[in-house]
């Protein structure tokens, strides 16, 4: 072990220790001491993690708990779905021993098996009740790990070999659970931004991979965010820790104070041998830059600036607010914008990515019925419990609210100011903290010079549709019509495998509901009335949607075959008038670049 400042420092109130116990098992050893225990010490696992709005039951994967006051076992007693009371005298050292079980490869709870570990301390950290406010320490422990293995992590090393294992410390329990932890023969790489030392480390990579030119990008990223928020200042953490996943098919990232971690396809990341930079990237490249992006915005936009209502996390259950769609939304607006301030993107391309998020809002019968602040408050029971009625009856707080964060921008700047000066009063109002939407109409109202109440009302709080186009177009983006895809004409949403084609979504007023088919279908083939008297009807089968579209010729109405619980339907099918989504593209250049470029 080797010594942070000179010496160890001195022990905690609260310490835990992880250690891989089992990989072939999934299991980590966790050891937790309390030096000065309560009388009858409360003890509780959080049941969700802040970022990821819904009630997980991280205790589900807690086993064999145990607990000790010297050499005596003391009594635990389960008070419910993940708390647990100590039969113990106030002032005792307590310590619990216990297994978790980490096989959920996302970025929100805990991971182990032979080739990587991961995990958040709200899966594996017991809270002391009472107790958060004291110093935490953890010491990560190789226990059973593979031999080679490293720990890359955002919290304060104290005592730590040169692979990172050994003892970190937390002011509270809440940096404590802040900080992820990856575990494994990663790839690791380094940069500074704006005088802030990052480190990147990246699992299930191939030799192929092109770290230096992820670390270069990311480190444009990170300088244009870091300015953007404090000019020539530093920013309010002293390092950061970028954990990314390469998997064969996944996507996700959750924010940190001063780090976060990400999932992405391993197609997505770059190649040595992919074309120089001053190429377009693949698009899957682009996405995986947007996903960095909008985790790092995330550092100033929700894990500071915060909703009121999360200026004290309560880990017992749902935190409730309606601001999502200012803090998933508005970040979900910069992110991209960043790219292209970066210089990772062009104009053209920022506008083919705001297509993308226009058009799927269009196609959303649920943004007729769920204001952005009711999605943002029904987060926790709608968001991420995804159904075959969830287009019907819900709208995306993160994509709504990126095209409110839009719409604000460009009004804010017909009045001669912008989103960007909004974002910063706002840290300086706050000093980086709790936020009520109050306190954002304040400040438009100061920069606009008038009252953006109005605004807000129709874009927020009820399902009037957004002025997007019409802002767009002022603002020197030429705003074109094309056809939507088959599926979207006739208000579906498919999966196709195998020559199969299976219904999952079912779109409300559409031509389909019409038609009465229903999710949970599979399409097996289309009835064809003659064109000509005297002809005979034709029926086919199908192994993709868009042969319908080309079997059916002229006809107004099919008939389609479909298999319910497997029975074989008839469902009348009136063909529905062409139907048009967004394509953007510049039209005024100098007009765009003022705007894209800050």
């Amino acid at each position: 072990m080797s010594r942070r400042n000179g010496r160890p420092a001195a022990a905690a109130a609260v310490s835990y220790t992880v250690a891989v116990r089992d990989a072939h098992a999934h299991l980590f050893d966790v050891t937790l001491t309390v030096s000065a225990a309560e009388r009858r010490q409360v003890f509780a696992l959080p049941v969700w993690i802040p970022g990821s709005y819904l009630v997980r039951e991280f205790s589900q994967h807690l086993q064999g708990l145990n607990a000790m006051c010297a050499d005596r076992p003391v009594a635990l007693q389960q008070l419910d779905k993940h708390r647990w009371r100590a039969d113990n005298a106030a002032g005792e050292t307590l310590t619990l021993t216990y297994q978790v079980y980490a096989f959920d490869a996302s970025v929100r709870t805990a991971f182990l098996d032979s080739t990587r570990g991961f995990f958040n301390g709200t899966s594996t950290c017991l809270r002391v009740v009472g107790q958060e406010d004291r110093p935490h320490t953890l010491t990560i422990a190789p226990g059973a790990a593979p031999a080679g293995w490293r720990v890359a992590t955002g919290l304060t090393p104290i005592e730590v070999d040169a692979d990172g294992w050994g003892r970190h410390t937390a002011a509270d329990y809440d940096e404590l659970v802040d900080c992820p932890v990856e575990l494994g023969s990663f790839w690791s790489g380094e940069f500074t931004a704006c005088g802030v030392p990052h480190r990147f480390v990246v699992s299930g990579a191939g030799a192929w991979f092109d770290g230096q030119r992820l670390l270069d990008d990311t480190r444009r990223i990170c300088e244009a965010q870091i300015r953007f928020w404090h000019g020539d200042q530093a920013p309010p953490f002293q390092r950061y820790v970028f954990m990314l996943h390469a998997s064969a098919d996944g996507y996700g990232g959750l924010e940190h104070r001063n780090s976060t971690a990400l999932i992405c396809q391993r197609a997505d990341l770059p190649r040595a041998a992919d074309p120089p930079r001053a190429l377009k990237a693949t698009d899957g490249y682009t996405t995986l830059l947007g996903l960095i992006s909008h985790e790092y915005f995330h550092t100033w936009n929700v894990k500071r600036l915060r909703p009121a209502e999360f200026a004290r996390y309560d880990y017992d259950r749902e935190n409730y607010t309606e601001l999502l769609w200012f803090f998933e939304g508005f970040t979900s607006y910069y992110d991209d914008l960043f790219l292209r301030r970066a210089g990772l993107i062009d104009d053209a391309t920022w506008l083919q990515l705001q297509a993308k998020n226009i058009n799927p809002l269009r196609q959303t019968p649920g943004r007729l019925v769920q204001t952005v602040a009711q999605a943002s408050f029904d987060a926790w029971v709608k968001y991420y419990r995804v159904g075959e009625n969830t287009p019907n009856a819900t709208v995306s707080y993160y994509g709504k609210g990126a095209l409110v964060a839009l719409c604000l921008d460009l009004t804010l700047r017909q009045c001669g100011s912008s989103l960007d000066d909004a974002m910063r009063t706002l840290w300086a109002r706050t000093g980086g903290g709790p936020l009520r939407e109050s306190d954002l109409r304040r400040v438009l109202r100061q920069l606009a010079g008038r009252s953006l109440d109005a605004e807000l009302d129709a874009w927020v709080h009820s399902t009037a549709e957004l002025p997007v186009e019409a802002l767009l177009q002022a603002a020197g983006v030429k705003v074109q019509d094309e056809p939507v895809p088959l599926a979207q004409l006739l208000g579906l949403r498919i999966h196709e495998a195998g020559g199969a084609v299976q219904i999952k979504t079912v779109l409300r007023g559409s031509a389909a509901e019409a038609a009465g088919l229903a999710a949970g279908d599979e399409w097996l083939g289309i009835e064809l009335a003659p064109l000509k008297r005297g002809q005979a009807a034709e029926a086919w089968r199908i192994g993709k949607l868009d042969e319908v579209a080309w079997l059916r010729g002229s006809r107004p109405r099919v008939t389609a075959l479909v298999s319910r619980d497997r029975r074989l339907l008839r469902c009348p099918l009136q063909w529905p008038a062409a139907a048009q989504a967004v394509r953007l593209s510049v039209q005024d250049a100098a007009a765009v670049g003022r705007w894209l470029g800050g």
